[in-house]
């Protein structure tokens, strides 16, 4: 397969649905597109019904280019990472695999336009990252959550609104932004760096005054981006966690039991916000971001430095901070419930406590008049109604008093 050749077939699975997010190519399936959380078979032409081995080796040679670093990566790790430009049309991250003895392709779709928080239909609230001065702001979700998204437009209202250095640590590089008020400067693992800890220590030195970093993997990168952040440098950064308080404890995790205290003082000095975010399938169709959002205040540093506690958990100090624009992923499912954007099977399936959603839906069904229960039409059965009428009347009881 020639490089045309891979261009024809990636449009062609582009073509086939306008919400496509992932592209796959796995041996003994037909090539396969993510559309809103489903994975569907694209027929082709020429047909493809099953991918042979070396069709998937032709298309991963293709996208590695001859490139000393994937190969070793691939070779030596079993898997490398890379980016793949499609003309003005689209940009891909790209992850390819070995398994069974061949190699499987996943390929992410990237926008060509970075979107706002508007467009992404995010809480207003997350605007107020991009104006921290210094600090460290943590994205976190699982993988295809819209974390790196998230944090493009948050980049890119920096960009809009500040004249200042920004320096981006990425793997690989998936947004390109045009420069504006901000000097944007990216550099791309492998490439520019070798690796997060080492690129983050050199960005301390090229004067930037907000620095994205693509990911927390290892202890070195957290210890540094805290460096960072404490030496009045605004840090941006994810991590594979799925709420507030999980990252909190992910981040404990990666230091020794005797260093923990002191990491504790260091986050809950330098830590701004905790954004997690889930996609969740909507009704009309597509997927709608459901996001739990934590700021910085005495009761979330104090629960850092002293660890969660009944009454303290970072769940109810979410909750008290409702009113600040603080959200819980229950508040989000309940609201997304409330616009009539997800279905209640999906409010309570993306739920954290699944309770609380519950009996918040129930609630709205009474305010709107709506039946909260299946159970309907209640009645005795033959046998009972016979039995009622023929039940000797009840004899009223009388006291004498003497």
């Amino acid at each position: 397969m020639r490089r045309n050749e891979l261009d024809y077939l990636l449009s062609t699975l582009l073509d086939f649905n306008k919400d496509v997010s992932d592209i796959i190519f796995t041996v003994d399936r037909p090539p396969q597109v993510e559309a809103s959380g489903v994975l569907l078979p694209v027929p082709v032409s020429p047909p493809i019904d099953r991918l042979t081995p070396f069709q998937t080796e032709m298309i991963a040679l293709n996208i590695i280019s001859g490139s000393p670093r994937l190969t070793e990566d691939l070779l030596k790790y079993g898997s490398c990472d890379s980016s793949y430009t499609l003309g003005d049309r689209a940009r891909f991250r790209i992850n390819i695999f070995s398994q069974r003895g061949a190699h499987s392709i996943v390929l992410r779709k990237l926008n060509a336009q970075i979107p706002t928080i508007v467009d992404l239909n995010l809480p207003e609230v997350v605007l107020q990252a991009a104006k921290e001065k210094t600090g460290l702001v943590l994205l976190t979700g699982a993988t295809g959550s819209g974390k790196s998204t998230t944090l493009a437009a948050l980049i890119e209202e920096i960009n809009s609104t500040k004249p200042i250095h920004v320096i981006t640590l990425e793997d690989p590089v998936e947004f390109i932004y045009t420069q504006k008020m901000a000097t944007i400067n990216q550099r791309e693992l492998g490439t520019d760096f070798d690796c997060f800890s080492n690129g983050l220590r050199a960005a301390l030195r090229q004067a930037p005054k907000v620095i994205l970093v693509g990911e927390m993997r290892d202890r070195a990168t957290v210890e540094i981006a805290l460096s960072a952040a404490e030496t009045g440098h605004l840090v941006f950064s994810t991590l594979h966690t799925i709420d507030a308080g999980q990252t909190i404890n992910r981040i404990l995790g990666l230091f020794e039991t005797e260093e923990q205290e002191q990491v504790r003082y260091r986050l809950a000095d330098t830590l701004r916000w905790v954004i997690s975010q889930r996609l969740a399938p909507r009704i009309s169709g597509g997927r709608y971001p459901l996001v739990e959002v934590m700021g910085a205040n005495l009761r979330t540093k104090e629960s850092i430095v002293q660890g969660e506690s009944e009454g303290k958990s970072f769940y109810e100090i979410i909750e008290a901070s409702h009113t600040f624009g603080w959200r819980t992923f229950d508040h989000a499912c309940l609201e997304a419930y409330k616009r009539g954007i997800v279905s209640e099977e999906t409010a309570t399936m993306f739920s954290s406590k699944r309770g609380v959603v519950t009996r918040g839906i129930d609630l709205l069904k009474k305010t709107r008049g709506e039946q909260t229960s299946n159970i309907s039409d209640l009645r005795m059965t033959p046998a009972a109604e016979r039995a009622m009428k023929g039940a000797a009347p009840a004899i009223p009881m009388t006291l004498k008093l003497k």
